[in-house]
């Protein structure tokens, strides 16, 4: 959804905090996040080009602490990268299919095959381990509907351990890309 990080602003990490401010998070794996924490991920998820000022004036903190938890979210795991979202339909990738594969077998060796050669190939924008019927669920997008065709008979189908694939076409997007509710871990911020 954003375009790079929001480090523009860098202050080192010996900065004084005001008296006023949090200290910095704990580093403990699994601490609960704080409203500030939040905060921070609400205001990157609608706009992760934010300077590291303008982050911290929406938040409520100064510069330094800002840019500490920012850092800390992100060697966290919490933030696993900044990017670009870019409209499908207008870079020329019209189709979107949702594409269920049946594996052939399922033991740890070709399943991991299988998911390499899933992740190897860039048409696939998203696979999922699924319930119930089938392996995988994979969205994948093509410049059109022969496009799709060559790809599934010439890639999809020969991906190792393939039984059987079923597609499901997009026939309009209500809501992409959307950005993670945060709600649920509030209650106690």
């Amino acid at each position: 959804m954003a375009l790079k990080k929001p480090m523009s602003e860098k202050t080192p990490a010996s900065a004084p905090v005001h008296a006023h401010e949090p200290a910095e998070p704990p580093v403990a794996q699994g601490k609960a996040l704080d409203r500030y924490d939040l905060a921070l991920l609400r205001e990157l998820q609608a706009d992760a080009r934010l300077s590291n000022a303008e982050l911290a004036s929406r938040i409520g903190l100064s510069a330094a602490p800002t840019w500490r938890r920012v850092k800390w979210l992100e060697e966290q795991g919490y933030i696993t990268g900044y990017r670009a979202e870019l409209d499908r339909r207008k870079i020329g990738l019209g189709v979107l299919a949702f594409v269920r594969l049946d594996a052939e077998r399922n033991n740890s060796d070709s399943t991991r095959a299988l998911e390499d050669a899933i992740r190897a190939r860039p048409e696939v924008v998203a696979c999922h381990y699924i319930s119930g019927t089938g392996t995988f669920e994979l969205h994948v997008v093509a410049t059109d509907l022969d496009a799709f065709s060559r790809l599934t008979m010439d890639v999809l189908f020969k991906l190792p351990n393939v039984k059987d694939l079923h597609t499901s076409f997009s026939l309009g997007e209500v809501k992409a890309g959307g950005v993670l509710p945060l709600n649920h871990l509030g209650r106690g911020a």
